[in-house]
């Protein structure tokens, strides 16, 4: 597998432990509605919540909640709007992101950001 693949994997992981840490209930991970994955969904205090995962071993070209475009918005969204009528969801969604950033020391630096974008109204 390549280096960035395993990055990622392990930043998901982090993520997911971070969350879980903080009362967050993981629902999926990694689930997708035909070309479009959703990283994590989770639910936290009667709220879903679909969290976008970007993993980074530098912040030297970009932050990785910069890596987040409209585009990558658009596809989060319609999955989620698949995700929300496959499972009957009737609670408000919020859309999060967890940057997580290798150290120098060999772990990670988690950065959430709560209600990081909306979605599009059209």
């Amino acid at each position: 597998m390549a280096e960035h693949n395993d990055l990622g994997k392990e930043g998901e992981r982090k993520a997911r432990e971070y969350l879980q840490a903080k009362g967050y209930h993981i629902r999926h991970t990694n689930w997708f509605s035909e070309k479009n994955e959703l990283d994590i969904v989770a639910e936290k205090d009667g709220m879903l919540v679909v969290v976008e995962v970007k993993s980074r071993s530098s912040e030297y070209f970009e932050h990785p909640k910069d890596a987040i475009t409209n585009a990558k918005i658009r596809r989060i969204v319609q999955a989620t709007h698949d995700y929300i009528m496959q499972f009957d969801i009737q609670m408000e969604t919020r859309f999060d992101v967890v940057a997580a950033l290798t150290t120098k020391s060999g772990g990670y630096k988690i950065e959430h950001i709560e209600d990081a974008f909306m979605a599009p109204i059209n």
